[in-house]
């Protein structure tokens, strides 16, 4: 996270926060092939890092970059087929580019990417701690990507285990069996498989990444329904969540990472986590030992906004120190 605390490397405190996107240093761009633009004009204070932060999992993620130019890209598989987004922020103005099939997509959802259908001014904070983070961090808007699965599979793959095996399962499936990120892209852009390629991964695979069956199960269940899956960008995030769950294996936790990044979902606040009850009791009540009961409590005067809070709370780095040795990393793959 870039704000810029040390908190431990959780995933609720890595994607609760800021991805770093440079201020430019002056170093020219080479020369691309120009693909479709767009230009938008926020209607307030825009923070790339803070908005598009949260869609990266892990400094490897091989569909999301963030240069020293200060864009961001991204490789997309939407809905009339892969695409990459360049964003970068001139002046006043953020422009898009894109290209590949999806091209027109990604720049249609542009705004909306960029928190468009957020609005910020309905949050009200309630606590001192909460009021100076969104003092500091005025260019926090909630991110709304229109798509299930590239949220949902990165979330399963997080179920349970530490941020280095999930980050790591991610990056070498989408490497090995995504397709080349369309356009100029820098380094080695993957766009993640489609439904047809997750089932037809085998076994041993999934094992070599890290995957245990439980969570490889939940995402081949979760690409055989895929469509509808995605049906749900057209519902509240609490019908969609509802929809999300009535597979085995998504629960509370997995369906509120997902909305909050399909929907732009203020109020899906992520319940069974490990590590963010800790982290709210603390900023809130100096509670340390706080459950997702004690959170919710402590949230609702946030309610309709307590997914904002707590990514506030998260970027304040008002967190407990470590009482215990970091969670050991496991690798099945070793097996």
């Amino acid at each position: 996270m870039a704000g810029r605390f040390a908190p431990r490397p959780t995933r609720t405190t890595v994607r609760g926060g800021h991805v770093a996107v440079p201020a430019s240093a002056g170093v020219p761009r080479q020369a691309v092939a120009p693909g479709k633009v767009r230009t938008v004009v926020p209607d307030g204070p825009l923070d790339l890092g803070l908005v598009l932060g949260p869609l990266r999992r892990g400094p490897g993620d091989p569909t999301f970059r963030a240069m020293p130019d200060g864009s961001v890209w991204r490789a997309c598989r939407t809905p009339v087929g892969p695409g990459t987004l360049r964003v970068g922020v001139r002046g006043a103005e953020v422009r898009g580019e894109a290209w590949g099939p999806g091209a027109e997509w990604l720049l249609e959802q542009l705004p909306e990417l960029l928190g468009a259908a957020d609005d910020p001014s309905a949050f009200v904070p309630r606590h001192r701690v909460v009021a100076v983070a969104r003092h500091r961090r005025p260019g926090l808007r909630l991110t709304r990507t229109g798509l299930v699965m590239e949220s949902l599979i990165p979330s399963v793959l997080e179920q349970k285990v530490t941020t280095d095996e999930a980050y790591r399962a991610w990056r070498l499936l989408v490497r090995k069996f995504g397709e080349p990120a369309p356009g100029p892209v820098p380094g080695q852009m993957c766009v993640m498989p489609d439904a047809g390629t997750w089932r037809s991964i085998p076994s041993w695979e999934w094992h070599r990444a890290g995957v245990d069956n439980k969570r490889a199960s939940t995402i081949l269940r979760a690409v055989r329904v895929a469509a509808r899956l995605e049906e749900a960008v057209r519902m509240s995030p609490t019908e969609a969540q509802g929809r999300l769950e009535v597979l085995p294996g998504i629960g509370p936790w997995t369906s509120a990472e997902v909305v909050q990044r399909s929907h732009g979902a203020a109020d899906a606040v992520t319940v069974g986590d490990l590590h963010l009850p800790g982290i709210v009791g603390w900023a809130l009540a100096g509670d340390r030992d706080a459950d997702d009961s004690v959170m919710l409590e402590l949230l609702e005067p946030y309610a309709g906004q307590r997914h904002r809070a707590a990514r506030l709370i998260l970027l304040s780095g008002r967190v407990p120190g470590r009482r215990a040795p970091r969670m050991p990393r496991g690798d099945i793959g070793r097996l």
